[in-house]
């Protein structure tokens, strides 16, 4: 039994109901879980002497819209240990999407969940620091949202430059 078998019994065992699913593709493992499990999941990825998953590799998020639920949290956990890495997915509703935070179990949580939090406006409770990372503090909406408007800006090329020049919005004094 290979750790990621393990580890997809051992999240099955001690979540019950809250483990939703397993999705195989590619040779890579992924467990779906309810999102009231994330702690304990990550808890248990940690803390358990035979899983060992001691490091976060990367948490991102979804926007399947319009379906609901609408988002997906994606976590990749890796076993030094054990060369291992399991996925976690966590599905949350399109109105109020919010998750608890792991920057307690993983700290280097807390980047990646304001990068998230700015780009997608998902929530974690219990963060240390949320707020946004790489968009401006004022900033109106989530850029990765699939329903955020884009942005049209014709394209410049040398023989349109002065056109375009005079078009453009520019800092003034």
């Amino acid at each position: 039994m290979t750790v990621l078998d393990l580890a997809v019994q051992t999240l099955h065992a001690e979540l019950r109901e809250s483990y939703l699913e397993t999705i195989t593709f590619r040779d890579q493992i992924t467990a779906v879980i309810a999102p009231e499990s994330i702690l304990p999941a990550a808890r248990l990825l940690k803390t358990s002497k035979n899983l060992d998953f001691n490091l976060l590799a990367a948490l991102t998020a979804v926007d399947y819209w319009p379906e609901n639920p609408r988002f997906s949290i994606v976590y990749q956990f890796y076993s030094m240990a054990n060369k291992a890495m399991l996925g976690i997915r966590v599905p949350l509703p399109a109105e109020k999407p919010e998750l608890d935070s792991i920057d307690s179990i993983y700290p280097n949580a807390n980047g990646h969940e304001r990068e998230v939090f700015d780009m997608f406006g998902i929530t974690f409770s219990g963060s240390r620091d949320l707020r946004r990372i790489l968009m401006p503090w004022d900033w109106e909406g989530h850029p990765l949202r699939k329903d955020y408007p884009l942005g049209e800006e014709e394209i410049q090329f040398s023989f349109n430059f002065d056109e375009i020049n005079l078009r453009k919005h520019y800092a003034r004094d």
